[in-house]
């Protein structure tokens, strides 16, 4: 028995301390999105950046350490999210957080990540607050904000010379932003512009029939939509029964990404202007060796969701190698004015709001052979829209 109970003791001891070697090969990075809620934009954004993490561990890790991924459901609501979070820390010991598409769940965890003073890379929540009014050292933004997406469709907007404007967008944090900063940055450009209508109905819960009535009624020249998933198609599909976008220009975002434009199909709007994802008209030599490499892997296209995944694994892998460290402290730092490669290109994290450079791809939809497409693109680099270091500076709190 004495001896049995001593085998046993040192095989204890051998697992605990091939756990121990183990998990001192390994960097660990809690993930947290909307898995369940947002299949359609989750899925490609984990096969992304499952890809990247792959690549990473192939050329021998990242400080000597073999990466790994440990994944968690947010429920697309902050207080699941802050529980999570708390979970991959004290039950998974992961050493970063990353993840969120939701704008009000990314600033749950800003937030906790804050508390926490733990480091935090948020790959796609728009919301402006993230990074200005409620900003902090230890969270970093990927995607470009709801101010870069609206700014980048300015121009084009203030190109049509319409008048009278009417707004549709979900009514919680990232749709408000987006509308705001849309109607003052075009009032900058074209100061006898009109806002005639603000509809915004709650989030997944479009009453489109009565949307489109109103936009009937408001007699807009022009519409500026920030309507996206369900919400966009019930939208586009009783705008198109009821002729509301004939004779209107529509400038619209997201609306240009797959995961938006082929639930519609053969509905989807004709020559409407768009921030989107044509993963099929960029010829790039780094954006064909992406398209390449997830094709072969997943034997599908890329989302606009897979080339952020994609992004977010190769920023991580750049910033914990640039930081020599997991120690948020040092990542904190090492974020700061960092360079990475994307298939979009170069890629800097602004070190006075902690903001990337990922750019816009802007165009024209269409439809062609019964699925909706962009039918033209142009790249705009992030860093072109962006407000200027003083604005920055009177909406963000110092660190």
């Amino acid at each position: 028995m004495a001896f049995r109970v001593k085998t046993l003791l040192t095989l204890l001891l051998l697992g605990s301390a091939s756990t121990a070697a183990q998990a001192g090969d390994t960097i660990k990075i809690g993930d947290l999105n909307s898995y369940k809620a947002m299949v359609a934009n989750t899925q490609p954004y984990r096969n992304g950046l499952d890809l990247a993490i792959a690549e990473a561990n192939a050329a021998g890790g990242v400080l000597g350490k073999r990466l790994e991924m440990v994944y968690r459901d947010d429920g697309a609501n902050p207080n699941e999210a802050v529980r999570a979070a708390e979970e991959l820390i004290l039950r998974e010991n992961v050493d970063i957080l990353t993840g969120t598409i939701l704008s009000h769940v990314g600033l749950a965890v800003a937030d906790f990540a804050k508390q926490r003073k733990m480091f935090f890379l948020a790959s796609a929540p728009l919301t402006d607050k993230l990074i200005w009014e409620n900003g902090n050292r230890y969270t970093y933004r990927l995607r470009p904000s709801t101010y870069a997406h609206a700014a980048a469709l300015v121009p084009d907007a203030v190109k049509l010379k319409k008048k009278r404007w009417a707004m549709v967008y979900p009514n919680y944090e990232y749709g408000q932003s987006a509308v705001a900063t849309f109607k003052a940055l075009l009032k900058q450009q074209q100061p006898d512009v009109e806002f005639v209508a603000d509809l915004a109905p709650p989030l997944g819960k479009i009453e489109a029939g009565a949307v489109a009535q109103a936009l009937d009624d408001a007699k807009p020249d022009a519409i500026f939509n920030v309507l996206f998933g369900p919400d966009l198609a019930k939208f586009v599909r009783e705008g198109n029964t009821r002729g509301i976008f004939e004779k209107r220009e529509v400038v619209s975002l997201l609306t240009g990404e797959p995961e938006y434009l082929d639930p519609l199909k053969d509905d989807a709007p004709k020559n409407w202007i768009v921030t989107g994802y044509p993963w099929y008209l960029i010829k790039t030599p780094a954006h064909e060796v992406f398209l390449k490499d997830y094709q072969a892997k997943y034997k599908d296209y890329p989302r606009m969701a897979s080339l952020v995944g994609y992004a977010t694994g190769k920023a991580l892998a750049a910033g914990i190698k640039k930081a020599g460290s997991t120690e948020s402290e040092k990542l904190v730092a090492s974020f700061a004015d960092l360079t990475f490669d994307s298939p979009a290109g170069p890629i800097t994290f602004r070190g006075i709001d902690h903001q990337a450079t990922l750019g816009l791809y802007v165009g024209h939809t269409g439809v062609n052979d019964g699925k909706g497409v962009m039918t033209d693109t142009v790249y705009k680099d992030g860093a072109a829209f962006q407000p200027s270091d003083a604005d920055v500076r009177k909406r963000r709190p110092l660190d």
